[in-house]
């Protein structure tokens, strides 16, 4: 069977190359948005809140600027004015259509904030006419229901967006992704080991830390929505606060990790912890040490930490695909959702 989750996630490295093309000679443009701004404010839902956390790990560890995560229901249900002077509110949406993402960057605006917009919706989109800069991915449209090339260019817009907020990084690592991203694909490590230490099991819980948090985020939404599973995602400090306890042979642990960094060691440990207990622990990235520590491991992106996310969800999403079919799941149209979510 091919699904169009499947073929959506091998379009990748040409979606990210392609949206790297288009925004990385924009730096510039960000940098003038940005002027006499000092925070950030991102508003999403979603797979888009998963990509938000990465940019503000990015923005906050490299940039050296404070973010936040935006709640929308302040301004759509609450209905409450801010000072958001010295704010840039950053507004990611696949779409671009998403009415209560639309109004929140709007209200955003009107408190004073200057805006930018994230979108493969494209320059025509309510999101992008509302923002004062349109950063568009260029992912192509994209039919299966789980997120997959709209999230990893939305992980590349947020990197040029860190570029332009003067981040001290090197812009050529992002050149770097997509042939990374396609070397993934093809050689994604122990899939099927994975895929069948998940197969009977009820949850799951994802785990990782700082720039690998959000990938252990979109992880467990992914195997929530197309398989159905009681997955949790976690930072692994707040792991080790108590939700750990629920970790056991019949809840596994997917741990996930750049191949550098430092929060690499912290994973291994917890890694060596979980399988010291009796519970199986499936690495995702990490390099030789994690996969030395785990049950069975999925091989990660060889990136440096600060890219490393837009290559540490490709084997989870292949992880995400294959179990949905061994499962009898047809993962392009999981139940009860559709490709654009509107809330109240």
């Amino acid at each position: 069977m091919t699904t169009r989750m499947r073929g959506e996630i091998a379009e990748q490295p040409a979606a990210i190359r392609a949206t790297l093309d288009a925004l990385l000679p924009r730096t510039g443009e960000v940098e003038a948005v940005a002027r006499d701004t000092r925070h950030l404010l991102f508003v999403a839902r979603g797979t888009s809140d998963n990509a938000a956390v990465y940019g503000r790990y990015l923005i906050e560890a490299r940039a050296g600027r404070m973010a936040a995560m935006g709640a929308p229901s302040v301004a759509t249900t609450y209905r409450r004015k801010l000072d958001l002077d010295g704010v840039l509110a950053v507004g990611l949406s696949q779409s671009g259509r998403t009415e209560e993402i639309v109004e929140t960057l709007q209200w955003a605006k009107d408190c004073g904030a200057k805006t930018v917009a994230i979108t493969n919706g494209g320059e025509e989109s309510p999101l992008a006419q509302a923002a004062d800069l349109a950063l568009c991915t260029l992912a192509g449209e994209e039919k299966a229901v789980p997120a997959t090339k709209t999230y990893t260019t939305q992980l590349a817009a947020l990197a040029v967006l860190a570029i332009g907020l003067g981040a001290d990084v090197d812009p050529d690592d992002l050149r770097r992704v997509p042939d990374a991203v396609e070397k993934l694909i093809s050689d994604p490590g122990d899939l099927d080991a994975v895929v069948e230490g998940l197969a009977d099991k009820p949850g799951v819980v994802v785990s990782g830390r700082g720039l690998a948090f959000s990938t252990a985020l979109e992880l467990a939404l992914k195997l929530k929505e197309a398989c159905y599973l009681h997955a949790m995602g976690l930072s692994y400090a707040d792991l080790l606060h108590g939700p750990i306890a629920v970790v056991d042979a019949e809840t596994p642990a997917i741990l996930v990790a750049a191949g550098e960094g430092p929060t690499l060691a912290g994973t291994v440990a917890l890694a060596e912890r979980v399988t010291g207990a009796g519970a199986a622990a499936f690495g995702v990235g990490g390099g030789e040490r994690l996969a030395a520590a785990s049950t069975a491991a999925l091989n990660g992106p060889d990136l440096p930490e600060w890219v490393a996310p837009l290559g540490l969800i490709v084997p989870g999403q292949l992880l995400t695909e294959a179990l949905a079919r061994r499962l009898g799941i047809d993962p392009d149209s999981p139940r009860g959702l559709k490709k654009v979510t509107q809330t109240d």
